[in-house]
Formats: C-alpha cells, structure tokens, sequence
C-alpha cells in the first residue's frame, strides 16, 4: 500500500491539489445557464456567461499555481523519458494507455484524467495536453494549466455545447458570488 500512500500524498501536495479534491456541490442548473448562455470574445479573451471566465479568474478560483508566462507544450522527448521512468509497457509510438503503467502511476494518471480531461469519455487515453500537465507534475515544471482548460471551454462555447468541467464551472460561479458579496459588503 505504501506506492499509493506516497502518491496520494504527492498528489495532496501538487499544485492541482485544490483541482482534485475541492468538494465543490455541483448545481447542474448553474451548469447548464452557464453553458447555454456562454459566447466568447476573442478580443478580449474572456467568456461570457452567467460570470465572466477569463484566465485569471480560472487561475484564483482552482489555485493551480501557474502564471500566463508558463508553456503549455512540453518537448515530447521530455514526455516519453518520463513515461518509460514511470514503468510504460506499451510502444514509444503507439497510444499511451492507462494500463499500461505501473500501478502507482496507474493512479496518478487516473486522478488527473479525471479532474483535469475535457472529455465526455475514453478516460484510459490521455491525451497529448494531459500527458504535458502529469510530466510537469512528477518533473516540478511550470506548466499553464488555466490556459490549457480555457481554451477547451472555449471550444467548447464554438462547436456542440456540453457540460464541460461541471465542478470547475461550479467554483468559478461560487468565486465570483463570493467577490460579488464581498463588494457588496464593503459599501
């Protein structure tokens, strides 16, 4: 049991600590009005909703501890150094399965697939952005993770709208109440 005590203790300290385990409760009304009503404006690179979304609050809300100078691409020779360190069985070229690690890091992809995906389903294939933000992780690399997931709401808001990110949406609609009622307050 020991891996996973040391990973679940590494993941309780990792900057997307808050991401994972914010017990946040989800209305899915919230949800739903944000989406429904969401369009973006590209010139000032904030979405529109129920709240306004720009990075800065995502980055607040979610405390991910990154900045807008971080990168949000890793060399991939970085990546599949790592993943072969993290016992990868499968292909250097073939897809990146969840299984195909060892167990304790069987979990840490797990854990972010989760929290951090943008997708409906398919949660053993991360994805190319999903290995960035694990190797960042594991390598204590500064990496943009509010971009990252800004900009899949934002394509979200483009093409067919699904609720996309109902925990994060969540937070970010408790953020600005909270901001708002503090506002209010202090008149």
């Amino acid at each position: 049991m020991t891996p996973f005590n040391d990973m679940a203790k590494f993941l309780s300290e990792s900057r997307i600590a808050n991401a994972l385990t914010d017990w946040t409760k989800v209305y899915e009304s919230h949800v739903r009005m944000f989406w429904s009503s969401a369009r973006y404006e590209e010139s000032e690179k904030t979405i529109y909703s129920a709240v306004q979304k720009r990075m800065r609050i995502i980055r607040i809300a979610l405390e991910l501890g990154d900045s807008d100078d971080d990168p949000i691409i890793v060399p991939e020779s970085v990546c599949k150094g790592l993943w072969f360190r993290m016992g990868f069985t499968g292909h250097v070229n073939g897809k990146y399965l969840k299984s195909m690690f060892s167990r304790p890091y069987k979990f840490l992809v797990h854990c972010v697939l989760h929290a951090l995906s943008h997708r409906k389903g398919a949660y053993d294939e991360p994805s190319d952005y999903i290995m960035n933000i694990i190797t960042c992780l594991v390598l204590n690399r500064p990496y943009n993770i509010s971009q990252v997931l800004f900009d899949h709401m934002v394509d979200n808001i483009g093409g067919e709208k699904y609720i996309m990110y109902p925990r994060f949406i969540q937070m970010l609609i408790d953020d600005q109440v909270q901001t708002f009622e503090r506002i209010l307050l202090m008149r």
